[in-house]
């Protein structure tokens, strides 16, 4: 029995098909992320009034951006410049002791054999499924037994537990780096911590920064613990500084709406993270792909 031979044309045609289905697929789901995007970004441009009295996804008669950016930064003696700055000390210190860790531990988890190895790695796999939020309450009441509430370090020290970021450093560490190369240098007399810096950090590098990026946007993002943790205002991040002033526009009786300076807040608090990923996207995108190809 002859097996069926297909023409080239058809074969393109159906590679043609396939590629159209999946561009439209990937079109349509960009629209359906760029949407909330846009809205923001719109709805950042009009006044309270206008929030509700204009269609949602174009700009109202009045254009009040630069009004609603000059109110936001003028409110409560700057508060919002604060936040700013807290979120930003917060992220960086976050992101790099989170980073760090897990590049450390993902080595010692890729290079070295020891007793429960196996059995640490599988609760680091298991930690990975565990919403962080579980662990909000459990840390708060460790913070206030600790005296760190109301304190910068309850809201960066338990990032610096990255159970995602310690699997990924594994993961991209026994790809990346060649056994070969770490034993010439231990016959060299090289010590492991040297060895590590010297020669494997700089091979992890990508996937450092990815780790690192990972971080950076879940501190930055960090609502829960924060609020749990923090009762003063001066300390507060973006997230829970945004949600006080929009809990002021829905309280009974309360006269002041804030509707425009909470979404204008909102574009602002997304440039930093925009600007990060610009930066690093290169990185970010080696770090993805590398560690998950066997060389």
């Amino acid at each position: 029995m002859k097996a069926e031979v297909q023409s080239p044309t058809r074969v393109r045609s159906r590679l043609d098909l396939g590629g159209g289905t999946s561009h439209l697929f990937l079109i349509i789901f960009l629209v359906y992320f760029l949407i909330p995007l846009v809205w923001l970004v719109l709805a950042s441009t009009k006044t309270n009034a206008g929030l509700f009295s204009s269609f949602v996804f174009w700009f109202d008669k009045e254009f009040n951006f630069f009004t609603n950016l000059k109110d936001l930064f003028a409110r409560d003696n700057g508060a919002f410049s604060l936040w700013i700055k807290n979120t930003a000390i917060y992220a960086v210190g976050a992101s790099v002791g989170s980073a760090i860790i897990s590049a450390l531990a993902g080595y010692a988890f890729a290079e070295y054999r020891f007793a429960g190895r196996g059995l640490l790695f599988g609760i680091v796999l298991a930690s990975v499924f565990v919403p962080a939020t579980v662990f909000a309450v459990p840390l708060f009441f460790l913070a206030s037994q600790t005296g760190l509430t109301n304190s910068l370090w309850a809201v960066i020290l338990p990032a610096f537990a990255n159970p995602f970021g310690v699997y990924l450093m594994r993961i991209y560490t026994e790809q990346a780096v060649p056994q070969d190369l770490v034993d010439a240098a231990r016959v060299d007399g090289a010590g492991e911590l040297r060895i590590f810096a010297t020669i494997v950090s700089r091979l992890i590098a990508p996937g450092f920064v990815t780790v690192l990026l990972f971080a950076f946007v879940g501190a930055w993002n960090n609502y829960f613990l924060p609020l749990l943790v923090l009762a003063k205002s001066e300390l507060y991040p973006l997230t829970v500084g945004l949600a006080y002033w929009n809990s002021l526009s829905i309280l009974p009786g309360e006269s002041q709406v804030l509707y425009s300076l909470v979404i204008t807040g909102s574009v602002v608090a997304i440039v930093p993270v925009m600007i990060v990923f610009l930066f690093l996207q290169r990185y970010w995108q080696g770090g993805l792909t590398l560690g998950s190809v066997r060389g």
